[in-house]
């Protein structure tokens, strides 16, 4: 089972931070204080696997993948498999890039709702539901549809004289 996926900058701000077991918000500020610690100090030719026991508890992986400026982290136990996490951060990224067109920190933090959805479509409830790019992207682009012409209607409120029934 995932724990938590976390996209944090090179300074430790997170940008997205989604734990599907619950923790108190204190406890989750520790935990993504924590993983960048744990992250920023290690050398750039290292594997991108973490034994996160110290961290999450017993039976706890971390695995990552460090973009520009942005580390995108996949906190999971032994039930899932090191190289499909890896293989998961890259289908969110990929599909984030499609997205956004090289997706960079500025977009993320502009468009958290949309970085939630593809997130959900991918992983939910710490199960891996998704893991081709193009599937999510034809699930976000209906969403996207649907958005629009939700937007589209426009709502033209009763006056105080037609809602009196006059």
């Amino acid at each position: 089972m995932i724990k938590a996926v976390m996209v944090m900058n090179t300074q430790g701000k997170p940008r997205l931070a989604k734990f599907y077991d619950y923790e108190p918000m204190e406890k989750q500020q520790e935990l993504i204080r924590s993983v960048f610690a744990a992250l920023s100090s290690r050398a750039e030719n290292v594997s991108n696997f973490v034994e996160a026991d110290a961290i999450f508890g017993l039976d706890s992986r971390l695995v990552y993948k460090h973009y520009a400026t942005l580390y995108f982290v996949f906190v999971f136990d032994s039930s899932e498999n090191e190289l499909a996490m890896l293989d998961l951060i890259q289908v969110f990224v990929e599909t984030l890039d499609k997205c956004f067109k090289n997706v960079c920190e500025l977009d993320i933090v502009f468009n958290y709702g949309k970085m939630q959805t593809i997130l959900d479509e991918i992983v939910f409830g710490g199960q891996v539901l998704e893991t081709s790019s193009a599937e999510v992207m034809k699930v976000v682009e209906e969403i996207s549809k649907l958005e629009a012409a939700s937007n589209a209607i426009t709502f033209v409120p009763k006056t105080v004289s037609n809602w009196r029934g006059r």
